[in-house]
């Protein structure tokens, strides 16, 4: 069929359209691919350039800044100082070892240093950057920075290491931070990447480790471009991290350093607390030590000092330290015969100076005995057969039961390292440790805070804050986390009569206020600061029926290892109480000579604006005290600076 002028016109227009659509596609590709070419080209030119030469673009973490810690008041207990530091990276150093030498020769370096250094690189990634020096002065770092283009792979930087500014004042409490271990890594499910960086800081002991992640932040990152021999050139591009959160304690920074200084030398152990919401104004372990010694490297005979003295500096003796409570104990066992209907405020004991059970005598501290005792006596004076015979009425079951509600006998939760358990025996608790039955023995033993119990000196603190609220306030470190308060819920009532708690309580101001009261020596005597407590002294020995014949060996006139431990707990103020305190210092003799004038002081510290008045104490004693107060080390309160002698 022949094609009309019409058909043929129509088809030169369709194809007409179709080429110029084909051609503007293609027109618009080449366009694109010209413009995608010099992107590539011209713009990103010097980048891919970079990549081409042996991948001088590098990606590396930013270690984040770790979070502050401060007392209640704001006070600085771990800060972040500047650190001078020299790093180097295997991928861009080339012959490590010759670039090692190099360095030696700029800075102090010790053969160990080169060698452990040397190890390290090999050990780590090739892009991971090794710290081969930290904490140098300004000159070797000058040196360093001057001779960069000598050293490929090196670059000084600054960092931030951990300084802990009241040194042994907090040592037990906040702890220390120190290299990442093996050991802290397989403790860790899927670890945080920043912590496989050589020689990077986490907590090991205290608030330090036990509060980690909060502390620690999240690494940023950063794009450096490094030349042909491993000189970094410039950053490239920077991500920041997040900082650590800060966190603020309850501890009142002035009252911890007083109780520190106050322990002395002691093996010893304070714990205050308020009774009102459970928060710990201090707690303090002696003698300490500087943890500022292990971030920076502790040498082998700093390290060996602490490790073989024999007062165990190392050891946080307020929570882990668990000790017979003695006769501190004896307000467990007289609250269980009183709630328990076993005996009445009413009940009487004679006591001859001993007690005969099944053949045995079990004797009390005074030889002469206390004749005719009653409750609030038998505190007063401390009379030990009181508790031996009302220990039989109540029974070891209901004992623990009450120990257990004023807090003996569990693990507190708060943010510190080896909290003891201690030990708050029952028949139960007996046969399944020992396999054993319980006997009349255990229960005697038991009713005075020795034999099988044991406790630590933040339980004792508890026991006696529970005591003078008569609620069951529980034991809080942390105050704020970042900006917000941890909350703090009204401890609920205690399951036990207030008339009983008072009766208890009386016995307890008698103690130090009472004429025959144990604890006499060490009564306050203003009358908005009267004090309630209770002496303790625990036996680590045994004494034998020979000894008792030919007459006790005084506590100073054995080994230091074999005296008895010394305890006193207390509240004040009596008619409206707000603190509590234990003290215990190990081996200390008797716990009304060597414990109650230190819960004594700390107890007034923690009442005060400042060091404690003159006036709280007895005349007598106001000249002894003052020049006592006097040269106790203490921090300036203003600057929180060590005293001169205690410089170094």
């Amino acid at each position: 069929m022949r094609r009309t002028q019409k058909d043929t016109e129509d088809c030169a227009r369709t194809v007409t359209r179709r080429g110029l659509m084909m051609g503007g596609a293609m027109t618009a590709m080449v366009i694109a691919l010209g413009t995608r070419l010099r992107y590539l080209q011209v713009d990103q030119a010097d980048e891919f350039r970079l990549l081409a030469e042996e991948n001088r673009i590098n990606i590396r973490l930013i270690p984040p800044r770790r979070g502050l810690i401060y007392d209640r008041n704001g006070k600085i207990i771990a800060e972040n100082e500047q650190n001078y530091r020299v790093v180097i990276t295997r991928e861009d150093a080339g012959d490590v070892d010759l670039v090692l030498a190099r360095l030696a020769s700029l800075i102090p370096m010790t053969p160990e240093e080169l060698e452990e250094t040397a190890a390290a690189v090999k050990k780590h990634s090739a892009f991971v950057p090794v710290i081969v020096k930290d904490r140098l002065v300004w000159d070797d770092f000058s040196k360093v920075a001057i001779n960069a283009p000598a050293l490929p792979g090196v670059v000084p930087e600054v960092g931030l290491s951990r300084q802990y500014p009241r040194d042994a004042d907090f040592a037990h409490v906040v702890g220390y931070v120190g290299p990442v271990s093996e050991k802290d890594l397989e403790a860790t499910e899927n670890p945080d990447p920043v912590l496989r960086l050589p020689k990077f800081q986490i907590g090991k002991i205290g608030v330090e480790k036990w509060m980690e992640d909060t502390l620690r932040g999240t690494a940023g990152t950063k794009k450096i471009e490094v030349n042909h021999v491993g000189r970094v050139m410039r950053e490239l591009e920077r991500q920041e991290g997040d900082p650590g959160e800060d966190i603020r304690l309850t501890i009142d920074a002035d009252v911890q350093n007083f109780a520190q200084a106050r322990l002395g030398e002691e093996s010893a152990a304070a714990v205050v607390m308020d009774v009102t919401n459970g928060d710990i104004i201090c707690i303090a372990s002696s003698p300490s030590f500087d943890p500022n010694l292990f971030v920076r490297g502790i040498s082998h005979t700093d390290y060996a000092a602490l490790t073989e003295h024999d007062h165990r500096p190392l050891a946080n003796k307020a929570v882990s330290g668990a000790y017979p409570p003695g006769s501190t104990f004896k307000m467990v066992t007289a609250l269980a015969a009183l709630e328990s209907g076993a005996i009445t405020e009413a009940h009487r004991v004679s006591c001859p100076g001993f007690i005969e059970i099944g053949g045995r005598k079990f004797h009390c501290w005074s030889r002469r005995g206390h004749g005719t005792v009653g409750l609030t006596r038998s505190l007063t004076e401390s009379c030990d057969v009181f508790y031996y015979d009302v220990a039989q009425r109540v029974g070891i079951d209901q004992i623990a039961e009450t120990g257990r509600k004023l807090g003996l006998g569990h693990r507190h939760d708060i943010p510190m390292s080896a909290i003891t358990e201690g030990t708050m025996p029952d028949k139960a608790w007996k046969a399944d440790r020992y396999k054993e039955d319980w006997r009349i023995g255990d229960t005697i033993n038991a009713s005075i805070g020795q034999g099988y119990v044991l406790t630590s000196p933040l339980q004792l603190a508890v026991m006696a804050a529970r005591i003078a609220s008569g609620r069951a306030v529980a034991p809080r470190l942390l105050r704020m986390v970042g900006t917000f308060e941890v909350p703090v819920a009204e401890a609920p009532l205690l399951d036990i009569p207030p008339e009983v708690l008072q009766a208890v309580r009386h016995g307890m101001h008698e103690v130090v206020n009472g004429d025959r009261g144990t604890g006499k020596s060490s009564r306050i005597v203003e009358p908005t600061m009267v004090m309630a407590g209770k002496t303790g002294t625990s036996q680590v020995r045994n004494i034998t029926a020979a000894e008792r014949a030919r007459g006790v060996v005084s506590n100073d006139q054995l080994p230091w290892k074999r005296r008895d431990h010394a305890l006193f707990v207390a509240f004040a103020p009596y008619d409206a109480p707000r603190y509590a305190v234990s003290v215990v210092v190990e081996h200390g003799g008797g716990g009304s000579t060597a414990a109650a004038p230190i819960a004594r002081d700390i107890l007034l510290r923690a009442m005060s604006p400042g060091l404690p008045p003159l006036s709280a104490y007895p005349a007598s004693q106001r000249g002894r005290i003052e020049t006592m107060l006097k040269e106790l080390p203490l921090r300036d309160p203003a600057t929180g600076a060590a005293p001169e002698s205690s410089r170094a």
